[in-house]
């Protein structure tokens, strides 16, 4: 019964992300605003960027935040955005090879880390290893993980774990959400004792606490590239990306804790 109400929950929020995504993108696109689609671990860091932004340009973004598999798919049925920021290479990849982004535009910007966190209150003790008991862990609970297929943290996670031999120990016990914030969320309301999530999300998130970070040679490197789309219009979209790429934006993304690659 709860694995059936968490699908349809799941379900919905996506559907309702792709109404707000479509609404946004027609709101940008009658007011000028820069349209941008962003992996919803990026949420408290592009607030204080398109604040500051704001501020030194007078003009005006409008960030719709998802998984970015969502959002890819978004763009791939014609959703009129500007700029793409992935959690991920995949889902740039995805959009590059249907000539959906401007080539020339794209570039690697952030790197992050994966971590395993539990409600703050949780007496949990892990240590991280090879084969460590995860489902000892979990004591019957769910382990939430963005989706496992599509959204980049859950792509992530499930391959750290399958190297660190666990995976097939704890498959079963999933609640995969509909990206990494909604995971986060499931842990913060003591709805699942144990979470994979960015650790981004989890720096501030209050309801939760890292008790493991996930070793990096155990899943691939957690890149965030960056591109204007191939659709995009908007004069300001250029000057909006170079905002991103600039000395004003980084210590912004590093006070989130994001690692900035240039």
């Amino acid at each position: 019964m709860a694995k059936r109400l968490l699908r349809r929950w799941c379900a919905a929020g996506v559907a309702m992300t792709l109404l707000l995504g479509l609404a946004a993108g027609q709101a940008a696109a009658q007011g000028g605003d820069v349209l941008v689609f962003a992996a919803a671990s990026l949420k408290n860091a592009l607030d204080a960027i398109d604040d500051q932004y704001q501020k030194d340009s007078g003009k005006h973004v409008i960030v719709s935040l998802a998984a970015s598999s969502t959002l890819a798919k978004q763009i791939e049925s014609g959703a009129p955005a500007d700029v793409f920021i992935s959690a991920d290479l995949d889902w740039m990849d995805y959009l590059a090879q249907r000539n959906l982004i401007k080539l020339e535009t794209r570039k690697s910007i952030l790197g992050n880390e994966l971590v395993l966190i539990a409600p703050k209150g949780s007496a949990v003790a892990v240590t991280i290893a090879a084969n460590f008991d995860l489902a000892k862990l979990l004591a019957g609970g769910k382990l939430a993980m963005a989706d496992t297929s599509a959204v980049p943290a859950g792509k992530y996670g499930k391959a750290a774990l399958e190297k660190l031999g666990v995976w097939d120990a704890v498959s079963g016990q999933v609640a995969q959400a509909e990206n990494v914030r909604a995971a986060l969320a499931l842990v913060a309301r003591n709805e699942a004792p144990l979470g994979i999530v960015y650790q981004t999300d989890a720096a501030v998130e209050p309801g939760v606490k890292i008790v493991g970070v996930l070793p990096a040679n155990t899943h691939p490197p957690i890149i965030y590239p960056i591109a204007l789309l191939a659709g995009s219009k908007n004069p300001d979209a250029a000057s909006y990306l170079g905002y991103l790429e600039s000395a004003k934006a980084r210590p912004l993304f590093e006070k989130q804790g994001f690692a900035v690659l240039q």
